[in-house]
């Protein structure tokens, strides 16, 4: 049975407010968010456009409705936009993009994540009468799926401007844009330089309870308001929660190398226990594995659950992810890796 307090390596969604945020929380300046009256929310979208290096930027509650809101303000019902197959945005988001945006998603198999320019033209669908033109490309970055890997400047740079030579317009799903940029050592304005849209979430790597930005070109986030708003999306005194992403923006990115340090720790710990781990994938603050096959992926984290670890059940045949974050210590991947060691052994 679990003894003293529970580690938890769902998600780094699962991230409580610091001290330092919730004061910051506590005496945010709000205001009416739908007529412009609110200061706070005002300041983050000024920061979160200025940090990568977009015109504007737009409030929103979540990843998913970033993502939507971006699809939505950059095509038209009918069109195709290009993704890869494992996307979150074609995997996780509730088909959003085909029964809201209304479009088609087209899939590209990508080698860890990622496809390359190559592959853009051999899958856009050319205007025509009995097609659906393909209008938009999304690039997630870093890639969830795929174990949280990171595509470079060189590639991302590539990949937008070979877009936008067919004429297409490139959305970014960057819900971890910080950690790809902390792992490829430049400035997250740099790495999505070339892109039009970003999305990005407060409420993962940043340790905030709430919210996501979309920045971009000022036309862009016009629409992109007005799309929001359609989702019902207004968010009256949103200076409250506005306030936690400005204090993280000040100061939650820099250490998001320590996470990426545990997650390498653990990654190679599970593998002196016996575990199936490709290190190569683990880059920024996930790491995918399999159990030894004496135990299996579900016995193993059912027993885990229950010793005060938490981790999400996998499905049938499918690995078992840890996340690091802003509340795991090292002493908990160490206190994790003891764990595990009795459960193996």
């Amino acid at each position: 049975m679990t003894t003293g307090q529970m580690i938890d390596l769902r998600s780094d969604t699962v991230t409580k407010p610091t001290p330092e945020m919730l004061e910051a929380i506590y005496n945010a300046k709000i205001g009416d968010d739908f007529y412009g009256d609110d200061p706070t929310v005002k300041e983050l979208e000024e920061l979160s456009a200025k940090k990568l290096g977009k015109e504007a930027g737009l409030f929103v509650t979540s990843g998913t409705m970033g993502n939507l809101v971006s699809v939505m303000s950059q095509t038209h019902h009918g069109e195709s936009i290009l993704l890869e197959t494992e996307a979150h945005m074609f995997r996780c988001e509730s088909g959003n993009i085909s029964a809201v945006a209304g479009v088609l998603p087209k899939c590209i198999n990508g080698k860890e994540g990622f496809f390359v320019t190559e592959d853009i033209y051999n899958n856009i669908i050319k205007d025509g009468m009995l097609f659906s033109k393909t209008t938009l490309l999304c690039i997630e970055n870093p890639h969830n799926a795929a174990g949280g890997t990171v595509l470079n400047k060189e590639n991302m740079d590539k990949l937008c401007l070979a877009a936008h030579e067919l004429g297409l317009r490139v959305h970014v799903d960057g819900a971890r844009i910080f950690n790809a940029a902390v792992c490829s050592n430049i400035e997250a304005n740099d790495l999505v330089k070339e892109a039009d849209t970003v999305t990005f979430c407060l409420s993962k790597d940043l340790g905030c309870p709430y919210g996501s930005l979309i920045v971009g070109d000022k036309d862009t986030i016009v629409k992109a308001r007005k799309m929001r708003q359609i989702l019902g999306g207004g968010l009256r005194q949103g200076g409250i929660m506005a306030a936690a992403g400005v204090y993280a923006l000040h100061n939650h990115i820099v250490r998001l190398k320590d996470d990426h340090e545990n997650a390498q720790l653990l990654a190679n710990g599970l593998i002196k226990l016996g575990f199936k781990v490709n290190l190569k994938s683990v880059q920024t603050n996930m790491i995918y594995a399999d159990a030894p096959l004496t135990i299996g992926n579900i016995s193993f984290c059912n027993i885990l659950i229950n010793r005060g670890v938490l981790v999400n059940i996998p499905q049938k045949r499918k690995k078992i992810r840890f996340v690091t974050h802003i509340g795991v210590s090292k002493k908990d991947i160490d206190r994790t890796l003891e764990i595990i060691k009795k459960i193996i052994f």
